[in-house]
């Protein structure tokens, strides 16, 4: 089992690499472009025996302590098979 944590900039907090990405694409002629978010993802391999309910209260504690910061950040959890 596979645990992917996106994290992102909350919608409230600035994010200057996605606006000067907005700019660039704008600059290259994709006007329709209006708002870029930059963002990140960890890949977080769980043992096979580890047990589901378990796991997701882990991987959760850790994208908030560890993964994020959740002043600024929000963050999801997705579970792959």
């Amino acid at each position: 089992m596979k645990a992917r944590v996106y994290v992102s900039f909350k919608t409230t907090v600035l994010d200057p690499q996605g606006q000067t990405s907005r700019s660039a694409l704008n600059g290259l002629g994709h006007t329709s472009i209006v708002e870029v978010r930059q963002g990140k993802y960890f890949d977080v391999q769980i043992a096979p025996d580890a047990a589901r309910v378990e796991v997701e209260r882990e991987i959760d504690q850790i994208a908030r302590d560890v993964l994020a910061n959740p002043v600024i950040e929000d963050y999801r959890v997705e579970f792959l098979e």
